[in-house]
Order: C-alpha cells, then sequence, then structure tokens
C-alpha cells in the first residue's frame, strides 16, 4: 500500500511548503512515467493548428498578464 500524507507528515506542512514539495514532485516524473492521454494531444494539435490558421487571435503576455491583475 502507498504511504499516505499521514505517514509522510504532508499534513503537518504549510500550504507553501506543499506547494514545493509539488513542484518538486511534478519535476521529477519523466515522460516515460507520466504518458500522455491521445485525447491530449488531439486537443494540442487543434489548438496548434487553429493558432496557425489565424495568428492574430491571441493576445501577448503583457496584455493578458495587465487584464488578469486588473491594472490599468
Amino acid at each position: 500500500m502507498a504511504p499516505t500524507m499521514h505517514d509522510l507528515g504532508i499534513d503537518r506542512l504549510s500550504a507553501e511548503q506543499k506547494l514545493r514539495l509539488l513542484g518538486e514532485i511534478w519535476d521529477s516524473l519523466s515522460h516515460e512515467e507520466t504518458p500522455i492521454p491521445e485525447s491530449h494531444r488531439e486537443e494540442l494539435d487543434r489548438r496548434l493548428a487553429a493558432a496557425d490558421a489565424d495568428p492574430t487571435a491571441g493576445r501577448p503576455w503583457e496584455e493578458v498578464r495587465v487584464r488578469l491583475r486588473g491594472d490599468k
């Protein structure tokens, strides 16, 4: 049986520590260990084709960030 959050003491970590640990675990996974489902590949191909078909449809990251932050 796999260890639980309690077994590993993860439940005693702060939210920031848990997020840092989650990032480290995510980064440790290789592509061989985490295969991409075919449906995800198909969706990525669809989105890439849509972006190629209309390159003006996107927005620059700076513009999006300003909008999300509510900056004027």
